[in-house]
């Protein structure tokens, strides 16, 4: 018998999940049920290397290139690049390829930590977008093209932006203004769509960045579309690009043994949106549709909407539930619906997104619909199922986060003054740390996002914030398990 991984996969696997989180194919049924069942069949015959007639990913001549050039003709862009190593390749390497080294970027302080990797590797000076916030549940909202209006004026020297688009939650920026506004000042637009590559196939959705002028896209095919873990795209939608610059990033930052079965299955993926795309992206919006209309008759549940955000649109293909009203924090509607076999994507605060795919079906929608309403009466009830923890633990002390929203307020969007990194670096406790010059990204996963970068000031209420994520058992990289950081050492 298998241990490990292997086990808990397989076990996994037998409670018949319903999923709502990446990846966007749900499992083998949709491949199955589309015909495409004999590549799972021979799936571990289909691991390969570069034998003759299978191309090569860092010059395309043959398969590859096709599959390439069907994701040019799909998404109506300039090129497109297979990517392995998921959408944080493609956001490196269209980075570096952007900005010279020890160059200045352009960038939204919620982006992914991808990004913040591309600074580190090429020596760029970060100057930072804050994002206006949803001040409702403390998330940031859309990056505004006035924003990155005054920042190009300010810092002439920064000749690319990237910011996020949709964001975790769904939360679009207007990328048409932006990119005007950064081509307005002769400079590079990267949009990171890693939650949006099914944007550009959806009507009632919020545009494409590859339809809004965008120079680069990175879309990450397999959070929301059809194909594996890890398998992305990089389109490139301008000439402001030079494609041998970029093309000599990315082997430098992607695998010289890529997969053959990420690749095939972006392949196939392609292959599902040109003969299938229309009925399948149909069926979702419809699916969609009947869920909000359902879900808002709810008592105790409310779902945020385009009409809720201060501004910018919203991808609802990204369901952001809340059910503070009954008492219950994300965290806990969370472990309230794994009882029902259903397992979603981010708690954030009273947040829990839901992340929906092409691979969903009805019965999924149903199923959360039917669990969704059971744990509302049964909160109304005050009867929690037995297994549940005592009542009073770790219920919040505010019931509508409109009343008080201050209590949800976590601390992404601080503006803080950069601090120089050069010198010695050191470990150190967290809870000693105030006042202390952040060595390392600390990053809670997911999102992403880092809560704290190099040359950061840590404040008290950073520190609180991350022990609380760390007792509630969620993933914190740049923590020990003792609780230790790194910090610029006060010796220097």
């Amino acid at each position: 018998m298998a241990g490990g991984i292997t086990e808990f996969l397989l076990k996994h696997t037998g409670l018949c999940p319903v999923s709502f989180h990446m990846p966007g194919h749900k499992g083998s049924e949709l491949y199955r049920r589309l015909g495409y069942g004999d590549f799972l069949e021979h799936i571990m015959d289909c691991d390969i290397t570069e034998i003759p007639g299978a191309d090569n990913l860092f010059q395309t001549e043959g398969i590859i290139r096709e599959t390439q050039e069907k994701y040019q003709n799909l998404y109506g862009v300039k090129k497109s690049y297979l990517l392995i190593n998921g959408t944080s390749g493609g956001l490196i390497a269209g980075i570096l390829a952007s900005v010279e080294p020890g160059g200045s970027l352009i960038l939204a302080r919620n982006c992914h930590k991808a990004v913040f990797n591309a600074l580190t590797l090429g020596n760029i000076k970060p100057v930072y977008a804050y994002p206006e916030e949803e001040a409702r549940y403390g998330i940031a909202g859309v990056t505004t093209a006035d924003e990155i209006d005054r920042l190009m004026r300010e810092h002439p020297e920064a000749r690319a932006v990237v910011l996020p688009s949709p964001n975790y939650y769904g939360i679009c920026s207007d990328i048409a203004g932006i990119a005007e506004t950064v081509h307005s000042h002769d400079g590079i637009l990267i949009v990171d769509q890693a939650h949006g590559a099914h944007l550009k196939f959806m009507k009632d959705q919020p545009a494409a960045a590859e339809d809004c002028g965008a120079d680069i896209i990175v879309d990450s095919i397999h959070k929301t579309l059809a194909s594996f873990t890890q398998s992305a795209v990089l389109h490139v939608n301008s000439e402001r690009i030079s494609l041998p610059v970029l093309e000599d990033q990315l082997q430098k930052i992607e695998s010289t043994s890529p997969s053959y079965l990420l690749m095939a299955s972006l392949d196939l993926n392609g292959d599902i949106m040109r003969e299938h795309g229309t009925s399948l992206f149909t069926q979702w919006q419809e699916n969609l549709d009947v869920f909000y209309r359902e879900a808002e008759k709810i008592p105790g549940l409310r779902m945020l909407q385009p009409a809720d955000l201060q501004s910018g649109s919203m991808d609802q293909t990204k369901i952001d539930l809340d059910m503070s009203a009954l008492g219950l924090s994300g965290a806990r509607l969370e472990q309230e619906l794994m009882k029902h076999d259903i397992f979603c994507e981010l708690t954030t605060g009273n947040i829990l997104m839901c992340m929906t795919g092409i691979g969903n079906t009805q019965a999924d929608y149903e199923k959360l619909l039917a669990a969704l309403q059971e744990i509302a009466e049964q909160e109304s009830r005050g009867d929690r199922m037995v297994q549940d923890v005592p009542r009073d633990a770790e219920k919040p002390k505010h019931t509508k986060l409109s009343e008080n929203p201050a209590k949800s307020k976590i601390p992404w969007n601080k503006k803080r003054p950069l601090q120089d990194t050069a010198g010695e670096k050191e470990t150190e406790d967290i809870r000693k740390c105030s006042g202390r010059i952040c060595g390392t990204s600390i990053i809670p996963y997911p999102p992403g996002i880092p809560l704290i970068c190099p040359g950061e000031v840590l404040d008290d209420e950073d520190i609180q914030y991350v022990l609380h994520l760390r007792k509630r058992g969620e993933k914190v990289i740049g923590i020990d398990e003792q609780n230790r950081i790194t910090v610029i050492s006060n010796r220097r």
